[in-house]
């Protein structure tokens, strides 16, 4: 079997090309709708690398491609607009990895994993269409960013919750994208340092991350441009078969 040197590690070719698979796939996704990398990405990565590096990979292929989205759509970002989510998250975040040692992940994922499937199926189906309402103080903003930053902390999942909600608030596509994706990439530039402060990078980890994110970035880009050229209902339609999707895979891992 063929094998090729990457930094201070060989690698066959099967975990290279699952390697290079996850980082484009995930890498389309992000920058097509904003989210996703995690749910992709491990999918693929967790079959051929030890464990204990998929989590920080999978932050720095996120944080990449949200950085390829933010560039690509630059004119229709505004942090002003994410500050309320922002600001709840940032509070949310430590207290979901206090939660760590509290209570079962599996468990919390599980959930999730149903609401996400749940909540897609009703939309996809033309249900009556669910709206909120929220004063304009950012109250909501703020709790919805908050619980957004503990599933992040908790179980890497930060973005799910403020797309839900921007989308039961009758946001255009762009204004969800505008709001939901500053706020995805500063929860993972906290999840990069706090990576970094725990002593989470390593040689390992930059071989892989070498291989991983020119892909991620390549990604990225087509899945941005796919997101520029798409109409706001077709985006609509293609981020609920994501979110059923992610539910189905979520609930399936906890299954295992």
């Amino acid at each position: 079997m063929g094998h090729f040197f990457f930094g201070e590690r060989w690698m066959d070719w099967v975990t290279v090309g699952l390697l290079v698979a996850g980082a484009l796939t995930a890498g389309f996704i992000n920058g097509f709708a904003g989210f996703g990398t995690a749910l992709v990405a491990s999918g693929f990565w967790f079959l051929v690398l030890p464990a204990h590096v998929v989590p920080p990979l999978i932050i720095l292929a996120a944080l990449a491609g949200q950085v390829v989205g933010l560039w690509k759509l630059s004119g229709r970002m505004d942090f002003r607009l994410s500050i309320y989510l922002i600001s709840g998250g940032v509070l949310g975040v430590p207290v979901g990895a206090l939660l760590l040692s509290v209570l079962d992940p599996n468990v919390v994922k599980t959930t999730i994993g149903w609401f996400l499937i749940a909540y897609a199926l009703f939309q996809l189906k033309g249900l009556p269409a669910a709206m909120v309402s929220a004063p304009e103080d950012g109250f909501a903003d703020r709790s919805i960013g908050f619980v957004g930053g503990v599933l992040g902390g908790f179980a890497g999942l930060s973005g799910v919750l403020p797309l839900i909600w921007l989308q039961l608030k009758r946001l255009s596509p762009a204004d969800q994208r505008a709001r939901y994706q500053p706020f995805n990439l500063f929860i993972l530039m906290l999840s990069a340092v706090a990576m970094v402060a725990l002593g989470k990078v390593d040689t390992e980890l930059m071989a892989y991350a070498g291989v991983a994110i020119p892909f991620s970035l390549l990604g990225a880009v087509v899945g941005a441009n796919m997101f520029l050229s798409i109409s706001e209902k077709g985006f609509q339609r293609a981020v609920l078969v994501l979110l059923m999707l992610s539910g189905c895979f979520i609930v399936s891992q906890s299954l295992m």
